[in-house]
């Protein structure tokens, strides 16, 4: 678990690059006038776009508490298994809780 945890830590932050690109390109076509606008709109309305800011929102979310949690190793706890394992559910159910909560609100 840790070590399937451990890369998805590193997919996540690549995914949040990729996403950052997206997040990107709608802030420049805010500045580009309605058209470029209506272009970025359309396409983070349609499925497409809801399902990648989704995943976008979750891997968000993961990466910032598996973050905490290498804090947290870093100054010396929780490297005890069955702790790294607890650890390991609460970042993941704190990730979904958090993602869930935003896209509702």
């Amino acid at each position: 678990m840790t070590s399937v945890l451990s890369i998805l830590h590193r997919g996540t932050g690549m995914i949040l690059a990729l996403g950052a690109l997206l997040i990107t390109w709608w802030l420049v076509s805010v500045a580009g006038g309605p058209a470029a606008y209506q272009a970025a709109h359309g396409f983070f309305s349609a499925w497409f776009g809801k399902l990648l800011l989704f995943i976008w929102t979750l891997c968000t979310f993961y990466h910032l508490c598996n973050g905490i949690r290498h804090l947290a190793w870093d100054a010396g706890y929780g490297f005890q298994l069955s702790t790294a394992y607890l650890s390991g559910k609460i970042v993941v159910g704190v990730a979904l809780g958090l993602t869930v909560l935003v896209w509702l609100l």
